[in-house]
């Protein structure tokens, strides 16, 4: 597509948002809105015909959801897919089913001025259209755990054993007491850390996770990923106290710090501030780990675009982490970790769905 205009057809029930985009984007340079539609059946029939090279999608629309059409999509005629959603955990069942991305719309609880909102679309649109799509194959799966915190016993091992037909077994305690892992991902993220946390025991070290993802979902996706997961995740607070077999998903408006205090670690969730273009920011976590903890670390970088946690994720391994970067094979888009392995920071490259196995079998090698 080099060279050319991205060729762009919005779909959205709201023809205030369907002029809004439309008529900004196309004053975008290398961007050309070809159409518009405002039901997944009036896109149906322009995707065929104007054959776009990525669809801006709306969520919540009537006769057929953005979630639905993504489904039959993925399945028939994949391509590259932004969802454009208010605060909705729906939102990632379309990203499960193939989506790219997506961006929040503006709301009363979080407003963001429709500038900015466009600039965020501009920005994943361009992501989108070099991102790797393929086709998806609607798999039945087992309905989702009813997860509690009173439950987590019920769906730790054995629930997830069940599922995925894996032999997962619990770390030692001196295992999970000497060790944190740091994990960070962006464009296509969320399904490839879904990926390797799903596979992976109720019993293990602290997870530290940074997921390029706007405020309220962060939330949402912890809550969701504490459903289908054997550990307990939740959303990281200011103060939290890191400990074994649990997940901390960064805020999605604060940047997320290590810190140990008189030998105990906590999590420092403060600062609003920019750092390698993003807001958490992978190389933030990563270099907070690096700097405060004297543990024998793990530091993960998975798809995404640019170079966020590169450096982070060298810092780590020169202080003696053992480093996995996602390989291409996998990759949505194959930037964050590609940077990573060109400048020496990762050890071991391999696929999401391989990164369990070759980190569950460098933890009990420390064991």
């Amino acid at each position: 597509m080099q060279g050319t205009n991205i060729r762009v057809l919005v779909v959205d029930d709201s023809a205030v948002y369907r002029t809004l985009i439309s008529t900004n984007l196309s004053s975008k340079a290398g961007i050309e809105v070809i159409g518009i539609a405002g039901d997944a059946y009036d896109a149906q029939e322009k995707i065929a015909r104007l054959k776009p090279d990525v669809l801006t999608l709306d969520v919540e629309m009537p006769k057929m959801t953005g979630i639905e059409l993504t489904k039959k999509l993925m399945t028939s005629s994949p391509l590259p897919i932004i969802l454009v959603s208010a605060a909705n955990i729906n939102v990632f069942e379309a990203l499960q089913a193939g989506a790219v991305d997506f961006v929040k719309k503006p709301d009363a609880s979080h407003p963001i001025s429709p500038a900015i909102f466009i600039e965020e679309l501009y920005a994943k649109i361009k992501i989108a259209s070099v991102a790797k799509v393929s086709k998806h194959i609607q798999l039945v799966k087992p309905a989702e755990p009813a997860r509690t915190a009173g439950t987590a016993a019920a769906n730790s091992v054995a629930s997830v054993n069940s599922i995925l037909g894996k032999n997962l077994k619990d770390l030692p305690d001196s295992v999970c007491n000497s060790t944190i892992i740091a994990l960070g991902a962006s464009t296509g993220g969320t399904e490839a850390t879904y990926e390797v946390l799903q596979r992976l025991p109720a019993k293990i070290p602290p997870i530290l996770v940074v997921q390029h993802m706007p405020i309220v979902f962060t939330k949402l996706y912890a809550e969701r990923l504490n459903r289908l997961c054997a550990m307990n995740v939740k959303e990281a607070q200011d103060n939290d106290v890191v400990v074994p077999g649990q997940v901390y998903i960064a805020p999605g408006d604060c940047q997320m710090r290590l810190v140990n205090i008189g030998g105990i670690y906590k999590l420092r969730c403060r600062d609003t501030e920019k750092v390698s273009g993003h807001c958490p920011s992978v190389d933030v976590l990563f270099e907070s780990v690096a700097k405060e903890s004297s543990k024998k670390n793990v530091g993960i970088i998975m798809t995404g675009m640019g170079k966020d946690g590169a450096a982070g994720l060298l810092e780590m391994r020169n202080k003696g982490a053992y480093t996995i970067g996602e390989s291409q094979e996998s990759c949505v888009v194959y930037g964050m970790p590609m940077v990573a392995q060109n400048i020496g920071a990762v050890m071991v490259q391999a696929t999401n769905k391989e990164i369990p196995n070759v980190l569950m079998k460098h933890l009990n090698n420390l064991g």
